[in-house]
């Protein structure tokens, strides 16, 4: 289906022209038409699915139409870090081009007292599209600088990775600021128990749709090397000596464990730098930088940059440890081969996670090439996959209907139905 088929209005569509866009991807193609006939919404896609314009198409094409006051916020989009505050940003940028009637501004931390100045001034002109991370949003709150009173989209971009990072709190303060006739849109690339309970507390008779996760590119050369925890430092020496590795993210799942590995990394004299969530985020600003500028030539982090980070010319993924669940592999592991560029994924398996590894292949439905361990590193332990564990999955989506459905819902019942939910 391509977008002309929606009723996304023209200013829109001369966006996407330009911009080269003409089909639509599955989340796109089940999420606009809902969100332009006004429903509430919870979409279950992982990065890369182009979710980011599964939600501000309809939302910029109904903020054009009109019908919206011109000196309020009339939509806000959080973001769980400032890097996805900015790619939304700039993807608003993109298909924003030909709406002269729609303004926008990004509020994110990290930055000095001139942008700080610039965020208030958009937040008290009412700036229609609003996109922000939870605590710099808080404090334009308490500041007295933001009136969410006539708001009337309020969208929440990895909602899962917000709720991770302990956002949970900020973001019901700041639903509870929000007019009961708002429209509430959610996307996360997992459904655990406490996003399903976040959708309960603020969506009303949500549609939900889910889109499986996509296998890695093909492109990517997957292997593994079956270990114990003290082989894997000389396992990443043997990597590096084989030859000259440059554009590496090694991934772990810990914080601490990225400290130790950097510090490892550093005696080996290999250019690297760590990126985690004890780093200011002009540190991490900072770190980001000099990796993408070809100054630093490893990044070891944690899942903070498995997500919603744009570098292209990733040669080389590490996983340190296994990811708990498959998507978090997809997501660490398309970090490389972007942009028709081939790439290599390598994982290190130790005795402890080999169930999480057989769960990742299942998964994938395919046996993912075993190393032999470089020599005087000792034997490897024996892979013993796991037995396969039963799973369900979702269903999403529904006959789209008229746009008229969008005033129907904004009714009394509406309201009267978010606020009986609320004190349950």
């Amino acid at each position: 289906m391509n977008f002309e088929e929606t009723y996304l209005n023209d200013n829109i569509l001369d966006a996407l022209y330009d911009m080269r866009f003409e089909e639509m991807t599955p989340i796109q193609e089940k999420c606009i038409p809902e969100i332009l006939d006004g429903h509430d919404l919870i979409g279950i896609a992982q990065t890369g699915t182009g979710k980011t314009a599964a939600y501000l198409l309809p939302i910029l094409s109904l903020l054009d139409d009109g019908g919206y006051p011109k000196d309020a916020i009339n939509c806000i989009v959080m973001a769980p870090t400032r890097e996805l505050a900015q790619q939304i940003d700039q993807a608003m940028q993109g298909f924003g081009y030909y709406l002269d009637g729609v303004s926008s501004v990004a509020v994110y931390g990290g930055n000095d007292g001139t942008r700080f100045d610039q965020e208030m001034r958009g937040l008290k002109m009412g700036a229609d599209v609003i996109i922000a991370t939870p605590g710099r949003l808080l404090s334009h709150i308490r500041m007295g600088h933001v009136d969410l009173s006539r708001l009337s989209f309020f969208v929440l971009d990895e909602a899962d990775r917000m709720l991770d990072m302990g956002f949970s709190d900020d973001i019901l303060q700041i639903a509870k600021l929000l007019p009961k006739d708002h429209q509430t849109i959610m996307f996360s690339a997992t459904m655990p128990n406490k996003i399903q309970q976040l959708a309960r507390t603020l969506l009303y008779n949500p549609i939900e749709v889910k889109i499986a996760v996509s296998k890695p590119a093909e492109k990517i050369q997957q292997s593994a090397y079956m270990c114990y925890e003290p082989q894997k430092l000389g396992i990443i020496r043997h990597l590096f000596k084989a030859g000259e590795l440059k554009r590496v993210i090694i991934f772990s799942g810990k914080k601490d464990k990225v400290k130790d590995i950097t510090r490892e990394l550093q005696k080996m004299h290999i250019n690297c730098a760590p990126m985690h969530s004890d780093l200011t985020q002009q540190e991490r600003d900072d770190v980001m930088y000099r990796f993408k500028a070809g100054q630093v030539d490893v990044l070891v982090a944690t899942d903070i940059v498995a997500r919603g980070i744009d570098i292209d010319d990733i040669l080389m993924v590490i996983n340190y440890d296994v990811p708990r669940d498959a998507e978090d592999y997809v997501h660490r592991i398309g970090r490389t081969a972007r942009a028709q560029r081939d790439g290599v994924a390598i994982t290190f398996v130790s005795d402890n996670d080999m169930k999480y590894f057989s769960d990742i292949e299942r998964f994938l439905e395919k046996d993912i090439t075993k190393n032999t361990l470089p020599e005087g590193l000792g034997d490897a332990p024996e892979y013993t996959p796991s037995a396969p564990r039963k799973s369900t999955r979702g269903r999403g989506g529904r006959k789209r209907s008229g746009k008229g459905n969008q005033s129907k819902r904004r009714n009394g019942n509406h309201h009267q139905g978010k606020k009986n939910k609320k004190q349950e």
